[in-house]
């Protein structure tokens, strides 16, 4: 049976899963048309608070993917929702975020300021390719007069073509140090961007596939639904070795195209864990492969994932030898 066949619909991390920065991910565009062929529902879900929905939109198609208005889901747009839930009609609020995030708020009803002078009853943060220190200062100075505090997203870092780069987690951290405290935080981890999502795609079970443990993963386990944890993006072997059990992925795969491969099995005992004939052991305090590394990627993700679920169970076991020489994953 197919990975996918298991679901009745898929939830795609846009960053690092199907494009960094300009190019899209290898084999991922063909994967998407396969799905779309099968009439199987697919929906785009972004931490991204700084573009438009609609440039998502136009990014994606340019690239070969199938998108339109209600596959399309932001982190801006879900935020910009749940303070129409949470705050007075017309209420003042200063937008620490792009003009995508203020047009949406403004949609929403709400007076967009950007000084602390103005009394706004909240702020919200979200990236911005041009954030201005100075927008930072008037966070905290609302904050502290007594401001709610929200966040889009706090993602720490964006993958893109050339690395990873700062996210609006960043600049969250830079508040945080001043005035303390955490703000309410709409996007992936949290539950509203997730059920947002599933409620769009009406979907009952759904997979999550992305490359961030910390967002994407977690963010599916919060939920209760499962995961494709993917390496083409954040994060690589020595990551989901070391995942923390809200962190672990359901299923790992190269990219997306494994959801139209079949399941990775699995069988484990306390000191053996073996996946399609790749056997990996405790010996010592050690993770030992019985036999040489295959010489294909598909084998090496095997042993990878033998090697996660026996170090999840022994969490002192050393892996590192082992994992150095799945030369074939990041």
């Amino acid at each position: 049976m197919r990975l996918i066949d298991g679901y009745d619909a898929a939830l795609f991390d846009l960053d690092g899963v199907l494009y960094l920065g300009p190019q899209p991910v290898p084999g991922a565009v063909a994967a998407l048309q396969a799905l779309d062929a099968e009439e199987i529902r697919v929906l785009y879900v972004t931490n991204n608070a700084a573009r438009e929905a609609r440039v998502v939109i136009d990014q994606l198609r340019s690239l070969g993917y199938s998108a339109d208005d209600h596959n399309v889901l932001t982190s801006a747009q879900v935020a910009a929702a749940g303070l129409a839930e949470q705050l007075p009609a017309g209420a003042t609020v200063l937008c620490a975020g792009s003009p995508n995030l203020a047009g949406l708020l403004e949609r929403a009803g709400f007076e967009v300021v950007y000084s602390a002078a103005d009394k706004p009853v909240a702020v919200i943060q979200g990236y911005h390719p041009k954030m201005d220190w100075r927008v930072l200062d008037e966070v905290c100075l609302a904050i502290q007069a007594g401001a709610r505090w929200y966040a889009t997203n706090d993602d720490a870092s964006r993958p893109t073509d050339r690395g990873l780069v700062p996210g609006v987690g960043g600049a969250v951290s830079v508040v945080r140090l001043v005035v303390g405290g955490e703000p309410i935080v709409f996007g992936k981890p949290h539950q509203p961007m997730l059920r947002e999502a599933m409620r769009r795609a009406a979907a009952t079970r759904p997979i999550f596939v992305g490359d961030r443990l910390d967002t994407d993963i977690s963010g599916a386990n919060g939920v209760g639904i499962d995961s494709l944890l993917v390496f083409t993006g954040a994060h690589g072997k020595e990551d989901l070795v070391q995942a923390s059990p809200e962190q672990r992925p359901t299923h790992i795969g190269a990219g997306v195209s494994a959801l139209l491969a079949p399941v990775r099995p699995l069988s484990l005992s306390a000191d053996r864990a073996e996946c399609r004939g790749q056997v990996v052991t405790a010996d010592q305090g050690r993770a030992v492969l019985a036999g040489p590394v295959p010489p294909g990627a598909e084998e090496q993700l095997d042993v990878l994932w033998a090697v996660a679920q026996l170090a999840w169970v022994q969490p002192e076991l050393d892996c590192r030898a082992l994992l150095e020489s799945l030369t074939l994953v990041r």
